[in-house]
C-alpha cells in the first residue's frame, strides 16, 4: 500500500498513534505511566550531587535530576521541563531551558529572536511568515521559531498556534507558586502525531484502525528481538540494563559482499527499528564482517538515516573490538514496557 497513513487508536487502554509509510510501520507512539517529555514543573531543589555535577529536585511525580546547577541552593524553587524518559529506578531528567512547542511554532524564552525553518527557502513565503509572526507576537519578549509545517499553511492556523504558545509561555513563566506542581502537561500520542507528523497523509481515527491497517502485526515483530532486513539479512535487537545490543547477521547470503550489504541495510533501517521499539541510551552495534575500507561508507549511510530521524542520536565511533557506538536520547517509552 503506497502513501502515508496516520492511525489514531488505543492499545491496551493506552492512547497510541501509528505512522505507516508505503505499508511499513515507520513510527509508533504510545502513552506510558511515566511523566511525558515536555511536562513543565515548578520544582524544589533538594540536594546537590557534586560528583555528577547536578542536583536532585522534588516534583509532584517524584525525584528529578538537573545537570549544570551552578548557583542553585537547596530549597530554591524553579521551573524545569522533562527532557525524556528515565531508566527504571532513576530520577526524571529535566532542564531549565523551557520550550513551548506546537505544530507551527516553538516559543523559546531563553533564546530571543525570530527564526524560520531553514527548509523554507522561498523568499515570498518567508516574508509572509515574518508578517504573521510580527502581527501575532507584538512586543512579547520571548524567542519564536516557525517550523517547516508553516510552509503553505493557513495564516489563521499559524497565528492561532503562535498566540496559544505565547499565552502558555506567559502563564507558566509568570507563575509565583511556592510548592512543587505540574504547570503544563506534555503532549500525548495523538497530539504528538498532529504536531510532528506534518507531511500530507490520510487520517484513520476510528476504533479498530490498528487491526485494519496491520499495525498489530507490525508490533508483534517489533516486540521480538529479531528484525528482518533486505536481502535475507536480519538484526537481533536486545535491550540490557546497561545498553542496547544490536547484532547484524548476513543470513543465508554467503557472497563476498554479504557483510557490507547487511551493514548498509542496518544503517538504513536502524533509526526506524529503534524508534518503533522506543529504545534509547547507549547503543552498541556488532556489525557483520566487512573490510575496514568500507567503514566510511557505512558511517555516511548511517549519518544520512539519523539526520531524518526524530530522536537526537550521536555517532560516537568505533571501538577496539570493531563495534560501533551510538548515544540516543530516551525520548520514547519502551514498547515492551508499555505493552507489558
Amino acid at each position: 500500500m503506497k502513501g502515508r497513513t496516520v492511525v489514531l487508536d488505543h492499545l491496551n487502554d493506552r492512547e497510541a498513534a501509528a505512522l505507516i509509510v508505503d505499508g511499513v510501520l515507520e513510527d509508533f507512539l504510545i502513552e506510558g505511566d511515566a511523566p511525558t517529555p515536555g511536562t513543565i514543573y515548578r520544582a524544589r531543589a533538594d540536594r546537590p550531587v557534586k560528583g555528577q555535577g547536578g542536583m536532585f529536585l522534588t516534583t509532584p511525580d517524584g525525584p528529578a535530576f538537573l545537570r549544570q546547577v551552578k548557583g542553585l541552593a537547596p530549597g530554591q524553587m524553579m521551573l524545569v521541563q522533562v527532557t525524556g524518559y528515565a531508566e527504571e529506578g532513576k530520577a526524571i531528567p529535566v532542564t531549565q531551558k523551557l520550550l513551548f512547542k506546537s505544530r507551527y511554532a516553538i516559543v523559546t524564552p531563553d533564546a530571543p529572536g525570530l527564526n524560520i525553518s531553514r527548509s523554507i527557502r522561498n523568499e515570498d513565503e518567508r516574508d509572509r511568515l515574518l508578517e504573521v509572526a510580527h502581527e501575532s507576537t507584538g512586543d512579547l519578549p520571548y524567542g519564536l521559531i516557525l517550523r517547516s509545517a508553516c510552509a503553505g499553511a493557513d495564516v489563521e492556523d499559524i497565528a492561532e498556534d503562535i498566540v496559544a504558545m505565547c499565552n502558555l509561555a506567559e502563564q507558566v513563566l509568570n507563575d509565583d507558586g511556592d510548592t512543587p506542581e505540574v504547570l503544563s502537561e506534555g503532549d500525548g500520542p495523538h497530539l504528538l502525531a498532529w504536531r510532528d507528523w506534518v507531511e500530507p497523509a490520510s487520517i484513520e481515527s476510528t476504533k479498530g484502525g490498528f487491526e485494519r491497517h496491520g499495525v498489530l502485526d507490525a508490533l508483534d515483530v517489533a516486540q521480538d528481538i529479531r528484525e528482518p532486513l533486505s536481502g535475507g539479512a536480519f538484526l537481533y535487537v536486545e535491550p540490557t540494563r546497561a545498553f542496547v545490543a544490536v547484532d547484524v547477521n548476513t543470513g543465508s547470503d554467503t557472497s563476498l559482499a554479504a557483510g557490507i550489504k547487511a551493514n548498509m541495510a542496518c544503517a538504513k533501517q536502524l533509526p526506524r527499528v529503534l524508534r518503533v521499539r522506543g529504545l534509547g541510551g547507549q547503543i552498541i552495534l556488532d556489525l557483520a564482517p566487512m573490510p575496514k575500507k568500507d567503514r566510511r561508507a557505512f558511517e555516511s549511510a548511517l549519518r544520512a538515516s539519523l539526520k531524518a530521524d526524530s530522536e537526537e542520536t550521536t555517532m560516537l565511533g568505533w571501538t577496539n573490538l570493531g563495534h560501533f557506538e551510538l548515544q540516543r536520547k530516551r525520548g520514547r517509552i519502551s514498547l515492551t514496557e508499555a505493552l507489558a
